[in-house]
């Protein structure tokens, strides 16, 4: 496990390799590391802007191998948002490390969480919370899903789609409290009570009888979101819903 103050060393040492590079113009810090809500596990977001005549690719290449040769990285994989290359390595301490590669053109806050250190950022628009419309329609889409799932057998499947309407569910709650829907980020930020009603959604065996019944509570679950946000929508879901969970 990496210490609080090995993650605070690399990040200086990073930010001073963009500095010298003169491919790069600008970089900032992203994530908790901006706003003060660093812990002990947070990892590092470092944002570099990349000059309008770089090479990119050679760019990101030279960085990688920087990062293998000097930093013990053991893997990495790629996260890809518009025209922005998000490249996250594991470092051997456990240690995650973000750096997002930004065309000049494009580089600049998307969220609150950017902290410029050096260079000029573009004003940007912040990247909007999910519509609630394609959060109910990817729930009823997996509710079809579990379904045929429990009906065939494939339990493990049938688990897989009945905590993807949950998850669609909790993110619907999110935007209802106004705290972040993606990738669970808001969850713990939820009224107690939202949570603890929701907790009969979880699939506590495979089962077929347990399947069936966290389906069933799950699917009324989202019916009492899908009427907060659009009370015809989940009067025309209602009859479908209840008919594949029963």
């Amino acid at each position: 496990m990496f210490t609080t103050d090995e993650r605070q060393c690399l990040r200086d040492r990073l930010v001073s390799a963009a500095r010298r590079d003169a491919r790069i113009t600008g970089a900032a810090i992203a994530g908790s590391g901006a706003v003060g809500r660093e812990d002990q596990w947070s990892d590092i977001d470092l944002a570099l802007c990349l000059s309008a005549d770089a090479d990119h690719e050679q760019v990101v290449a030279d960085w990688t191998a920087r990062m293998y040769s000097d930093h013990a990285v053991v893997h990495h994989v790629d996260v890809i948002r518009g025209p922005t290359l998000y490249r996250v390595f594991l470092l051997a301490s456990t240690l995650q490390v973000d750096i997002a590669f930004w065309s000049a053109t494009e580089f600049g806050a998307i969220a609150p969480t950017f902290q410029l250190v050096f260079g000029a950022a573009n004003t940007r628009p912040a990247t909007p919370p999910p519509a609630a419309a394609e959060l109910i329609g990817m729930a009823w889409l997996y509710a079809l899903h579990a379904r045929s799932s429990i009906a065939r057998g494939r339990v493990w499947q049938a688990e897989y789609m009945i905590s993807g309407i949950r998850d669609n569910v909790l993110a619907l709650a999110c935007l209802r409290h106004d705290v972040p829907a993606r990738q669970g980020r808001g969850i713990d930020s939820l009224p107690p009570q939202v949570t603890a009603a929701l907790t009969g959604t979880l699939v506590r065996s495979l089962d077929v009888a347990e399947l069936r019944r966290a389906f069933v509570v799950t699917s009324e679950a989202l019916l009492a979101e899908v009427e907060r946000a659009d009370a015809g929508l989940a009067g025309r879901l209602a009859g479908p819903l209840r008919e594949l969970a029963g």
